[in-house]
């Protein structure tokens, strides 16, 4: 991901509106996200990140 990410798209967990650049709060954005498609399924990828993670930790908890 080189491109700058003050210009790429952010997803707004307060808002649920994908946004271009550094709209709001870092607090308040997940991302960068290459396009605007991508920002919009944002909190499907942040699920499937965790249920994989939490998946891992209990196969090293076996």
């Amino acid at each position: 991901m080189s491109e700058d990410a003050s210009k790429q798209y952010w997803y707004n967990m307060k808002t649920g509106k994908v946004e271009h650049g550094y709209e709001s709060s870092v607090v308040d954005r997940v991302g960068p996200f290459a396009t605007e498609a991508e920002a919009s399924h944002a909190l499907e990828k942040l699920r499937a990140n965790s249920a994989k993670w939490a998946e891992e930790e209990a196969d090293e908890q076996r």
